[in-house]
């Protein structure tokens, strides 16, 4: 198996990812190249200005390499889930198919939780791959954390995260608040909130390879906030409220909210302008 020069499979691999309409073709060929090698991307770039066109990209490296930009192209699998990372704020989490792949957005979720006195009880609700719980946690020390989820298999990846960090966060399998005692004074979740009329406007990355109990949520993508917040409305001790939402349901959710028992209740945008977060607090 003959080799060919790193600048020449790049060009190839961002060819074949924009033919299949990947939306950063250039960025993904970039990561998976340098996953490939064992680079840091940036190394990759600096090697690729020298005049030889860089590293070779030969031996196992050409099918590895082969083999991931298929898996992005024809497969159109998460870039994410083909190297097994995702960095979120200060860490870099093992990411694989039994939870969602961190966005950046849900990173403003922590920042909310940032705001919290000390030694308040939080849990991040449908922690998925433990992301929100562990930067909090890696964050705000001081916090009590605790993350939960339906899932045991991303139960499963959230606590290996944790134990590979060395961060101290509870882990809880549980439906919602099912079961689950009135002991936290803040409740954080990334719910599910995709309505299923949405299903077929879903990019491929997301519909075939995500899992679909963390993003479909019922006709109009509420049916878990609905039930969430029925049920915090009954737990007198959470005093905070934050929720990241879907475009558009901002205001439904802020009359839930209200509905809840929250009198203070704002939205904030992410960095593309949506309302994408919903805050209620309320004197507990």
């Amino acid at each position: 198996m003959t080799g060919t020069a790193a600048r020449d499979a790049l060009d190839g691999a961002i060819t074949a990812m924009a033919a299949a309409g990947c939306e950063t073709p250039r960025l993904d060929a970039e990561v998976l190249l340098a996953h490939v090698l064992g680079v840091d991307r940036r190394r990759l770039l600096a090697d690729l200005q020298l005049v030889d066109g860089g590293p070779m990209v030969e031996g196992p490296a050409v099918r590895a390499f082969q083999d991931a930009v298929r898996r992005r192209a024809v497969d159109r699998e998460p870039v994410a889930y083909i190297v097994g990372h995702r960095g979120f704020r200060r860490l870099e989490l093992a990411v694989d198919r039994r939870a969602l792949v961190p966005r950046p957005e849900t990173e403003l979720l922590v920042e909310i939780g940032l705001t919290l006195s000390g030694d308040a009880h939080v849990l991040d609700l449908g922690t998925g791959s433990g992301a929100v719980a562990l930067a909090l946690k890696d964050e705000r020390p001081d916090l009590e954390v605790t993350g939960s989820d339906v899932s045991g298999a991303a139960l499963e990846l959230a606590r290996a995260n944790g134990l590979r960090l060395g961060l101290q966060v509870r882990w809880l399998a549980a439906n919602m608040l099912e079961g689950i005692a009135d002991e936290f004074d803040a409740v954080l979740s990334n719910p599910p909130y995709v309505a299923e009329s949405e299903r077929s406007h879903l990019a491929p990355e997301i519909l075939r390879h995500e899992p679909a109990g963390a993003l479909f949520a019922g006709p109009d993508g509420l049916a878990a906030i609905r039930e969430l917040l029925a049920q915090v409305a009954e737990r007198r001790r959470v005093a905070l409220v934050a929720l990241e939402v879907g475009a558009g349901q901002a205001r439904t959710v802020a009359d839930l909210m209200r509905a809840a028992g929250f009198r203070s209740v704002r939205s904030e945008r992410d960095l593309a302008g949506i309302e994408r977060f919903v805050v209620g607090e309320r004197h507990v």
